[in-house]
């Protein structure tokens, strides 16, 4: 009778081990994007426990910045950890140097990146790949906006020589071109560069109205603190991927007046009280300048809780239908995580379908620009 209770408890235990869920991480804590991947592995910190009623496990890697590692990130988060999802990266070239992988282990992914690129166009590896960032098509649409209503008539571009880069100048150029803006000049720079005198000369030789930045974190200051040395004086802008203490920190007075769009959530005490987004974007605000001081968050370290958002959404569905550890609970997860419906995140409301892996609409954004080294609301 000993024995058989002794084994009983045994098998308890076992399925109680067996029952927890492991969410694997992989961030640029380091590296040219450390700006984004630091206050993403901050919010890891903050997300539940629990879930669902099982317990789970975050395990969080450093990718510093780099496709290689970001890949062999998630091959060991699934290989060795046996992970049910993945979150991660922070950058768009890591995301998508990770996306095979998570495809071929059947494994749900949640990139923090901003490119469309990652969940566009749908096929059968983004099947599995979900994003918690705003597109740069949607972030596009606001500044091709504002360009419109300051009357700007031509602009340039200088933006990273990566997919983020790319994937910013295709959208815009596309957005301008049917609101008659013309691009005079394009240009592209390496994160880790520290000066892009070449390209700012070409760009001011074409005398263009405004610039647009495609870049982010820290080294999206570099083009910026250049056009103000060299003596530019028309309107300046920014993505969203700037939207940090950091930025402002490099930048100092030469990113005084930029003009970008950011997440609600970076704004959202300017927020009006009738704004669908604001009670969400607060709770994440509070949570985090509880635990890391005051002024402390960042866009990015949203992009982490609204995946933390999407998972504490669709876990509970993706339980009462499989087991963690098991491909039938990872693809009832995948499924789950498709089918999110008005579910409000720290930067907008989530609507997922089969074609659309990001889900956000006009809520999730609003223009901003900088002001006495903040970010202020463009009304």
């Amino acid at each position: 009778m000993r024995k058989i209770l002794s084994l009983a408890l045994l098998a308890a235990f076992s399925a109680a081990a067996f029952a927890d869920i492991n969410v694997g991480v992989s961030v640029s804590a380091t590296g040219a994007a450390a700006s984004l991947g630091i206050p993403e592995k901050n919010t890891i910190a903050l997300l539940p426990a629990s879930i669902g009623g099982q317990k789970v496990n975050y395990i969080v890697l450093d990718d510093a910045t780099d496709p290689t590692l970001a890949t062999r990130n998630i091959k060991k988060l699934i290989s060795e950890n046996k992970v049910d999802v993945v979150i991660g990266s922070s950058t768009t070239p890591n995301s998508l140097a990770m996306i095979d992988v998570a495809a071929d282990n059947e494994t749900p992914m949640i990139s923090m990146a901003g490119s469309a690129i990652v969940v566009e166009p749908m096929d059968a590896k983004r099947h599995w790949v979900f994003k918690s960032a705003q597109n740069d098509a949607h972030m596009a649409t606001a500044i091709v906006q504002h360009m419109t209503d300051k009357k700007v008539q031509t602009v340039a571009f200088i933006g990273f020589a990566d997919a983020y880069g790319d994937g910013w100048f295709k959208e815009f150029a596309k957005i301008a071109e049917l609101r008659q803006l013309k691009v005079v000049a394009s240009e592209r720079y390496q994160r880790s560069d520290t000066s892009v005198t070449g390209q700012i000369l070409k760009i001011m030789a074409a005398k263009p109205d405004a610039v647009l930045v495609g870049g982010a974190g820290t080294p999206a200051a570099l083009p910026q603190m250049a056009l103000r040395e060299k003596g530019y004086k028309g309107l300046i802008y920014q993505t969203h991927g700037v939207a940090n203490n950091d930025f402002l920190r490099v930048g100092g007075k030469n990113v005084e007046g930029a003009f970008l769009p950011l997440g609600p959530m970076v704004l959202a005490a300017q927020l009006p009280n009738d704004n669908p987004v604001k009670k969400s974007a607060l709770e994440y605000v509070t949570k985090y300048e509880t635990v890391y001081g005051k002024g402390s968050i960042s866009s990015f370290g949203g992009h982490a809780w609204d995946a933390g958002v999407l998972l504490r959404n669709a876990l509970p569905v993706a339980l009462q239908k499989a087991k963690p550890g098991t491909v039938e609970f990872r693809r009832a997860l995948r499924d789950a995580l498709e089918n999110t419906k008005n579910l409000p995140g720290a930067h907008g409301i989530f609507n997922m379908s089969a074609n659309d892996h990001q889900g956000f609409d006009q809520r999730a954004r609003v223009m901003a620009t900088i002001e006495n080294n903040t970010w202020k609301l463009v009304k």
